[in-house]
């Protein structure tokens, strides 16, 4: 049996889980499952249904890092090099351009406040993801332009 088949098999069986505690949770209504997480306790068709979760997780990552790191050594190298190495200066230019300085204003729920270290990292994390939408929508609009003027 190919890999293919055992993944297919894998699927349907995680989408069948899936689906019947979402159904369990859904007939379950929603005043029996506030009621019962009002009382401290958890809801175990939630919990099932988050471990199903989990484990697709789980593997969506493994197969996304083992076919990453066969493409890499099966392809130009350079290229991914490049590639990552343009990524890496992005993240820095956003790590540079955020301050962590509304550390103080931005109260968790438990009352305590963010470190500044955390806020930092945010900033970054927000900031690289606005410059590369950024960089996707001028890739789609100067890929657009070109195509218009040929």
């Amino acid at each position: 049996m190919g890999l293919y088949k055992i993944l297919k098999i894998v699927a349907i069986v995680l989408s069948i889980a899936g689906i019947a505690f979402f159904a369990m949770i859904w007939s379950a209504g929603d005043k029996s499952i506030v009621e019962t997480l009002a009382n401290g306790e958890n809801v175990p068709t939630i919990d099932w249904l988050l471990y199903v979760a989990y484990v697709m997780l789980a593997i969506v990552v493994l197969f996304v890092l083992v076919f990453s790191i066969q493409g890499i050594f099966a392809g130009n190298i350079k290229k991914t090099i490049i590639t990552v190495a343009a990524f890496l200066a992005v993240v820095l230019i956003a790590y540079v351009m955020s301050t962590g300085s509304d550390a103080n204003s931005l109260p968790l729920v438990d009352g305590k406040n963010i470190s500044e270290s955390a806020s930092h990292w945010v900033g970054t994390g927000l900031r690289t993801f606005y410059i590369l939408i950024i960089l996707a929508i001028g890739t789609m609009v100067w890929s657009s332009v070109r195509k218009f003027s040929n």
